[in-house]
């Protein structure tokens, strides 16, 4: 059953839709996991409202910062959706990182309480070693954490907590927060309204048609917008079944795809290509699959989907966590390599050029600005980095740093980032992160990191560092990698590495990732 108050921005708040849901329909299953875990609406609802009971007696106030760090398990959801109805904000963090990626983000967000499964203790509480303002953690899941010197607080404990009864939050209250990493300073916090957040679903509604029979199959993590709100999020609003897996498999995909009957699934262009990588066999279109929704969506890709796997649509879209989904595709309009059009419902959308922000004739390329049509469907700031907010917002419009181009229909092709960004395997990556850290190693006396094209067609971006070594040292390039991997998280960890005399530099003395990145791999050492 869709949400009532799917056209009402002023409603557009996700524990008051599955207040409804559970209302409406409380013994249809929401969510069921590939490990058998399983709940209601109604059973969702009641946690919920346990879960928030718990928190408050905790100290948790509206407004408060808690940090979760949980894979993607039926505990995740209690948490997200207990902590929004009692209008905390959570901050949801990547559970590979460790370090100082960590360490910046829970200093960062000034949370005072994680919730974390005991297999990621041991990062926080090594991330958190200087931080005053994180007091305790709750623990999820039976498994013994291990002890540290943060108190520890059982997941378990919230059983038979009084039922929170307090106000639904507001639209325009922050739901959450989700760091994005670019390449000029460490990551950012961006404040999302519950209006901002519900709005990633209703746009999954309206793309891919969502109806009462669909089962929407989730593989991407629920820290990140596309598993847990243009995913999960648009599952609650349609009223229809989530099947979770904790993590992607591209060798189980199209057993569960099959076993538990999904219609529509979401792939980034890393998990697309694995899945395609995939061997075929005969009976690859025996689902009922009707709609794929990957990003970005190549040629190669679409044709195999629709021809190996018999897939009705593939479709993509662009957007960012600041900014939603402002362009999808549509069913039926088969365009593939590129992202869609314009929710004009919601969104203002042009290609301009990125040194005047004046719009581009059609067909030129410029870089895609977005701005919102509704209060609150769209990021709020950055957390306490006012400067990037204005810097972002330039002439009353966000600059997502891409390049595209849109024709005459308005069909948005995304091109390439004007800044330099690194994108692999759906995260992306601060190089100045990876750059301090790698630039902390004995014998190293300047690092470089940035894209290079990925050898595997739709996996984004590889990672590659430019080192220069400072003199007499005897740092070879595997140890230099071997050190490297053990302070960077997995999904930053360098596929490519040059030794180098000198980095290339401007009369200024700024450096040219450009011509770093032109002068491409050859000669570079390759991860095996």
């Amino acid at each position: 059953m869709i949400y009532s108050g799917l056209k009402d921005p002023s409603r557009w708040v996700l524990p008051a839709v599955l207040a409804e849901q559970a209302q409406r329909q409380p013994d249809a299953t929401w969510v069921e996991t590939v490990d058998g875990e399983r709940c209601t609406f109604a059973e969702a609802w009641r946690d919920a409202r346990e879960v928030a009971g718990w928190f408050a007696q905790l100290g948790v106030k509206p407004g408060d910062h808690v940090a979760i760090m949980m894979a993607s398990h039926l505990d995740f959801v209690r948490a997200w959706t207990g902590l929004g109805l009692l209008g905390a904000t959570v901050v949801l963090l990547n559970t590979e990182l460790h370090g100082a990626f960590l360490a910046h983000q829970l200093r960062n967000c000034g949370a005072r309480i994680v919730v974390v499964d005991p297999s990621f203790v041991a990062a926080v509480e090594e991330a958190s070693a200087d931080l005053v303002s994180l007091d305790c953690l709750v623990v999820t899941r039976k498994a013994d954490a291990p002890a540290g010197r943060l108190p520890q607080i059982a997941w378990d404990d919230r059983r038979g907590a009084p039922a929170y009864d307090g106000p639904l939050p507001a639209a325009q209250q922050i739901a959450c927060v989700m760091y994005t990493s670019g390449t000029s300073g460490p990551a950012k916090g961006v404040l999302m309204p519950h209006a901002h957040c519900t709005l990633y679903g209703i746009g999954s509604i309206k793309a891919l048609q969502l109806r009462p029979d669909d089962r929407y199959y989730i593989t991407l993590p629920l820290f990140h917008a596309n598993g847990l709100l243009m995913q999960l999020g648009a599952t609650l609003l349609a009223g229809i079944p989530a099947i979770v897996r904790s993590r992607f498999s591209a060798s189980a995909w199209l057993g569960d795809v099959r076993k538990h009957e999904a219609t529509v699934t979401n792939l980034l262009g890393s998990t697309a290509a694995f899945v395609l990588a995939q061997p075929a066999g005969e009976n690859d279109a025996r689902h009922r699959l009707r709609a794929v929704c990957s990003a970005p969506n190549l040629p190669l890709h679409e044709a195999s989907f629709r021809e190996r796997f018999d897939v009705a649509d593939v479709i993509s879209g662009f957007g960012m966590t600041e900014v939603n989904i402002p362009v999808w595709g549509r069913l039926g309009q088969s365009c593939p390599g590129a992202s869609g059009w314009t929710h004009e419902e919601w969104f203002d959308v042009i290609v301009a050029d990125p040194e005047t922000d004046r719009e581009v004739s059609r067909g030129d390329i410029g870089e895609i600005l977005v701005r919102p049509k509704v209060p609150f469907g769209f990021m709020a700031g950055y957390l306490d980095m006012p400067d990037r907010t204005v810097e972002a917002w330039r002439n009353l419009w966000f600059h997502t740093g891409d390049a595209g181009t849109m024709d005459a229909s308005g069909l948005l092709t995304f091109v390439d980032r004007i800044k330099d960004c690194i994108r692999r395997r759906g995260e992306n990556i601060s190089a100045t992160e990876v750059e301090m850290l790698v630039g902390r190693i004995e014998g190293v006396a300047e690092v470089a990191a940035y894209a290079v094209p990925s050898a595997v067609p739709g996996c984004e971006d590889e990672l590659m560092l430019a080192v220069v070594m400072a003199p007499d040292t005897g740092l070879r390039v595997e140890d230099l990698i071997a050190q490297a991997d053990v302070l960077l998280p997995r999904f930053a960890k360098p596929g490519f590495v040059r030794m180098l005399d000198a980095l290339p530099k401007t009369a200024t003395g700024k450096l040219q990732r450009a011509v770093l990145r032109k002068e491409g791999v050859t000669g570079a050492w390759a991860r095996g």
